[in-house]
C-alpha cells in the first residue's frame, strides 16, 4: 500500500498471473485418468506446457497494456508466487 493503488494493482496482477496458470495446469493434469505412467507423464508435459504458454500470455498481456505498472510491485510479486509454488513439493502431510 506504501506505493499506492497502481503498486498494489500491479501486485495483485503479478500473482494472478502466476495463480491463474497454476490453477490451469491443476485442472489439466488432474481431468482424466491414466492408464500407463507414460499417459500421466504425457499429460503432465502437456499441463506445464500450457502453464508456461499462460504465464507468457499474461505477462505480456498486463505489460503491453496497463500503463501505470509500478515494475516492482508486479515482478517481486510474480516472483514470489512462483518460488512459493515451487516449494510446495516440499510439504509433507504429517
Amino acid at each position: 500500500m506504501w506505493i499506492g493503488p497502481h503498486g498494489a494493482l500491479s501486485a495483485l496482477l503479478g500473482g494472478f498471473v502466476n495463480l491463474s496458470a497454476g490453477m490451469v495446469f491443476g485442472v489439466l493434469a488432474t481431468r482424466s485418468r491414466k492408464k500407463t505412467v507414460g499417459e500421466a507423464l504425457h499429460a503432465l508435459m502437456r499441463a506445464e506446457a500450457v502453464k508456461v504458454a499462460l504465464i507468457v500470455a499474461g505477462l505480456w498481456l498486463v505489460l503491453m497494456n496497463y500503463q501505470a505498472l509500478v515494475p516492482g510491485a508486479f515482478f517481486g510479486t510474480f516472483v514470489m508466487t512462483v518460488i512459493f509454488f515451487s516449494m510446495a513439493i516440499f510439504v509433507s502431510d504429517r
